[in-house]
């Protein structure tokens, strides 16, 4: 049985992260045989384990942690498979540790310890689309990220910024810091391309670059995204009174928002999303701003565990 690395932060999701894996460390030795375990205090280590593990022959890494350090592990993944396309691919899988943990409910990974560990012992590594962001402008001059699940852009953006300033995160909190959100956004205009064809220039509460199909602690906001068809499913939520975007928030949760007049939906395999002020954006659970947003699907690029 080949070996696995593991890419370990045992302070995510406040600590919870570490204290479960004392319970789930002998059930993956048992599952999984031997183990590599590279325990990481910040998301900047995580490319710098995964080179030396390559290097010595493993090709499949396990994350345990929150949303820095998956998003951290999926960038190092992109820049290390594109950098060997001849060689083995290294094969992706995650464990759900956080608190959002919306990815796993999009691909229907158990919430058990144990279940979770025994799923992903017989899961298979498929070709899964990640989606490449270019950043301008803003908290980033130039740069360049890789997302797996969700890039939103606006509303959800001030909602990440005041989650990953909670010092402890519960099952409400991602709702409380939306309604609060709500209440205090201004919407912005946002001018709107996809694949090189305008398609929205107005204000918007929202506007969402989907590779997957849930964020925000189980709102499925792109319910019939795909990962795997080489397109985003773009989402627009135009600006509107904000007490009927609060009776519409329910509708998130099971994705029946997609027929209100106010939401526009397309899929497209390049967006740019641009304004004149910083645009406030989440990128897979992680901060950040910009003035100008090239979103851009990179087909298979990763070869997950599901």
């Amino acid at each position: 049985m080949s070996k696995t690395l593991i890419i370990l932060n045992p302070h995510a999701a406040s600590g919870r992260a570490g204290r479960l894996w004392t319970q789930i460390e002998p059930i993956l030795w048992d599952k999984l045989g031997e183990l590599i375990i590279a325990v990481t205090q910040h998301p900047d280590e995580v490319a710098q384990h995964l080179d030396k593990a390559y290097a010595s022959g493993i090709t499949r890494v396990i994350a345990i942690g929150g949303d820095g350090t998956n998003h951290a592990l999926v960038n190092a993944l992109a820049d290390l498979n594109a950098q060997h396309p001849d060689g083995p691919p290294m094969v992706y899988g995650t464990l759900p540790i956080g608190t959002g943990r919306d990815w796993a409910r999009s691909r229907g990974i158990p919430f058990g310890i144990k279940e979770a560990a025994d799923w992903i012992a017989s899961a298979q590594p498929r070709p899964t689309d990640i989606g490449l962001l270019t950043i301008e402008g803003g908290s980033a001059v130039h740069r360049r990220e890789h997302f797996l699940n969700i890039a939103s852009a606006g509303l959800s953006g001030e909602v990440d910024a005041q989650v990953n300033r909670s010092e402890k995160r519960r099952a409400w909190t991602f709702l409380q810091a939306t309604v609060s959100a709500i209440i205090r956004y201004k919407p912005q205009r946002l001018r709107i391309t996809l694949d090189d064809e305008s398609w929205f220039d107005d204000k918007a509460f929202v506007a969402v670059v989907a590779n997957g199909t849930t964020f925000g602690h189980g709102m499925k906001i792109a319910p019939n995204a795909s990962t795997n068809d080489g397109l985003f499913d773009v989402i627009v939520v135009e600006a509107m009174a904000k007490a009927r975007v609060l009776a519409a928030l329910g509708q998130v949760y099971n994705g029946s928002h997609l027929t209100h007049r106010g939401v526009h939906v397309k899929r497209a395999k390049s967006v740019l999303m641009e304004s004149a002020d910083a645009i406030p954006l989440d990128l897979d659970g992680e901060y950040t701003t910009g003035e100008q947003l090239t979103f851009t699907v990179r087909p298979g690029l990763l070869h997950l565990l599901s």
